[in-house]
């Protein structure tokens, strides 16, 4: 399978979720929807780690999802977080987003449980078997606490609606067990790592520093599909502060909501247990948009 023809190859967004006096600011994130959309984003993944999914409600989860799915309109592909370390909880919401128009669901290991090699297959097993959306597998043992070994993500990739994972382990070994055990489109889940992945078989990015800079990130994608290998180090070198910052400086999504608020995108509001940037940061930030040209 080329990289043309792979489900969700190129820029997904992880879209922040937008927040204002406490709820979900609604015309923020149809705004946003809108930015990206205009930028030629490829698929945008709202109620993900970086929309803050696990401080929303159920009821706005669904809104999340039901809002972005509407305002795209059919314009670009949405790959809605649905993950949960619950299986029944990831099945409804699965089923939501399928409902709603979602082009296919994205879903963290289950965090927390720490599952058996046995249980992440048989929770994803599950839920593939009650919806027909493309499913996303998300491996990131940072935040789980536990890592879905390449021979579980082999046996995953023989269901037929698992087509892809986001990998976030930040294990080059481990991608390349991965790509060659099975033939899922691999993502990175590190914008840093997006250039390193590609060239071991990955075919894009699901990303966080995309919500600021979408165009830049394109233009990495498309150098390196396009064999310009060194335009492609160029970018990925220009990217680079700016990816150690958004993800570096303090737990995502403080950072690039900082970022956002600092140029005029986003409130920056987040929610507890998550706090602001402190001082000392926040003039790093500063620092890193200034030298980047964005302020």
């Amino acid at each position: 399978m080329s990289d043309q023809e792979r489900l969700f190859a190129g820029l997904t967004v992880a879209l922040v979720t937008p927040f204002r006096d406490g709820q979900v600011d609604d015309a923020a994130l149809r705004k946003l929807v809108d930015f990206q959309i205009e930028a030629g984003t490829n698929a945008l993944c709202p109620a993900g780690t970086t929309g803050e999914s696990p401080t929303l409600t159920h009821n706005e989860h669904e809104r999340v999802i039901a809002i972005v799915c509407e305002q795209a309109a059919g314009r670009v592909k949405v790959m809605a977080g649905t993950g949960s370390n619950s299986t029944a909880e990831a099945i409804r919401l699965t089923k939501y987003a399928e409902s709603v128009g979602a082009d296919g669901a994205m879903m963290v290991a289950p965090y927390y449980n720490k599952p058996t090699q046995e249980g992440f297959y048989q929770h994803y097993q599950a839920i593939s078997e009650s919806t027909d959306l493309p499913i996303i597998l998300y491996n990131i043992p940072g935040r789980t606490a536990k890592n879905m070994e390449p021979e579980t993500i082999a046996r995953l990739a023989e269901l037929d609606n698992i087509v892809a994972i986001k990998e976030a382990t930040g294990s080059m070994d481990q991608v390349s067990q991965i790509r060659a055990l099975c033939d899922l489109t691999v993502l990175s889940g590190d914008d840093s790592l997006t250039l390193p992945l590609m060239s071991i078989g990955g075919s894009g990015v699901v990303s966080v520093v995309g919500n600021i800079v979408p165009g830049d990130v394109l233009s990495m994608l498309s150098a390196f599909n396009a064999g310009e290998y060194g335009k492609a180090r160029d970018w990925h070198y220009k990217l680079f502060p700016l990816c150690r910052d958004l993800l570096g400086l303090a737990t995502n999504p403080i950072p690039i909501k900082a970022a956002m608020e600092l140029l005029g995108r986003d409130t920056g509001d987040v929610r507890l247990p998550l706090s602001s940037l402190e001082t000392s940061q926040r003039k790093s930030l500063v620092k890193t948009l200034t030298n980047y040209g964005l302020m």
